[in-house]
């Protein structure tokens, strides 16, 4: 079964600007603090009052991972969870550098790309 999971909703929207090459969150306009995953309710206060933004990008690595494959199977890989300045916390990989040298606290800057035409988010070393 390899059917494409469809969303609705914020999570509709966030994918759209994603597949558009933009990262979005989203900001409550009561407590004005920002808000990840896409949602429809704040978190932080309970309004109903959330609307898109896009943040500056850069963060730093909050907790890491790296993933083992074989080499057949595209070898090593990093997940991590990053900080972004605006104070959300999404999850993502860094690329660019071996995954065992991804440390927490390294600094980086968020990149949207395209994945067999699907946008991902992922980070680079600042």
């Amino acid at each position: 079964m390899n059917e494409a999971h469809q969303v609705s909703g914020p999570e509709e929207a966030y994918q759209r600007a994603l597949d558009a090459g933009r990262l979005i969150i989203q900001r409550c306009g009561e407590c004005d603090r920002s808000v990840f995953y896409p949602r429809t309710i704040c978190p932080h206060c309970g309004a109903n009052n959330l609307s898109w933004f896009s943040p500056m990008g850069d963060g730093h690595v909050y907790s890491t991972t790296t993933v083992r494959r074989s080499q057949e199977d595209g070898g090593d890989y990093n997940v991590c969870i990053v900080e972004l300045a605006e104070g959300v916390r999404l999850m993502s990989s860094v690329r660019g550098i071996s995954p065992d040298r991804v440390i927490i606290g390294t600094k980086v800057r968020t990149k949207v790309v395209k994945i067999d035409g699907k946008g991902l988010l992922v980070c680079e070393v600042k």
